[in-house]
């Protein structure tokens, strides 16, 4: 298992939320290029980056990012506001290592259905990241604003069966609180598909918590405010991770 660190944007400003709730916004003073070359530096090579205002269907941020993006030779993992075919393929033949589907997924019923066959292969399927966000097992999107009917391992289902199998769950109970990871929720995941590619994200605190969610198998983890605070060094991360290599 891997560490991501995680870098939250919210006009044009490193944030992080708490249980996604944008009146609750922590605000960090560094700027998204000063993460990067801090994480880069440091021989991180993968990072984690969200548009905020992108999940809101604001775009205002979008140009800005993708400036960012082009120029940094780090492989980013990166959502927010993809809301169409064209967007996923644009970012994936820009560099963007992967993407990540959400709002759209859940609320298009047959968005998956034609993402997969635009794509088509293990290749590029391998990139696009399908976000759970899940509270008390029902999955949120828009921003966490809205509640989807779908059942949690229905929804799993669909997305293996169209050829997607890796996942960033986050556990919006625990998200932005560094009250620890959502263990249980990971293992009921990982027990009904114990062959998909599970990110977690939410509630990580501190290097045990990244030994327990390296015990139940989950294929990497994104982490964000335990770093702002000073709760996981990024020389931690950097350890973990050329173990994990060395390891595996």
């Amino acid at each position: 298992m891997y560490i991501i660190p995680a870098i939250d944007i919210l006009n044009k400003k490193v944030v992080r939320l708490r249980e996604g709730d944008y009146e609750q916004v922590t605000e960090y003073d560094v700027t998204l290029e000063e993460m990067i070359e801090r994480y880069q530096s440091y021989g991180t090579n993968f990072i984690h980056i969200i548009d905020l205002n992108g999940a809101k269907n604001d775009f205002s941020n979008q140009q800005y990012l993708f400036d960012v993006i082009k120029k940094t030779s780090m492989q980013v993992q990166y959502g927010g506001g993809i809301r169409s075919i064209e967007k996923v393929k644009e970012l994936l033949d820009a560099g963007v290592q992967r993407v990540i589907v959400g709002t759209q997924a859940i609320s298009n019923p047959d968005f998956l259905t034609d993402l997969s066959k635009s794509l088509g292969g293990a290749k590029y399927l391998d990139r696009v990241v399908i976000a759970i966000d899940v509270l008390d097992e029902v999955i949120k999107y828009s921003g966490w604003m809205e509640s989807s009917p779908i059942k949690l391992m229905d929804y799993v289902d669909k997305c293996l069966a169209l050829g997607f199998f890796r996942f960033l769950c986050t556990d919006i109970n625990k998200d932005g609180k560094l009250g620890g990871a959502g263990i249980d929720l990971y293992k009921k995941l990982l027990d009904h598909s114990p062959f998909i590619k599970l990110i977690a994200s939410g509630g990580v605190s501190s290097m045990a918590d990244i030994d327990s969610l390296s015990k139940i198998k989950v294929e990497s983890c994104v982490v964000g405010k335990a770093i702002y605070e000073g709760r996981i060094s990024i020389e931690e991360i950097k350890n973990w991770n050329l173990e994990s290599l060395v390891t595996i």
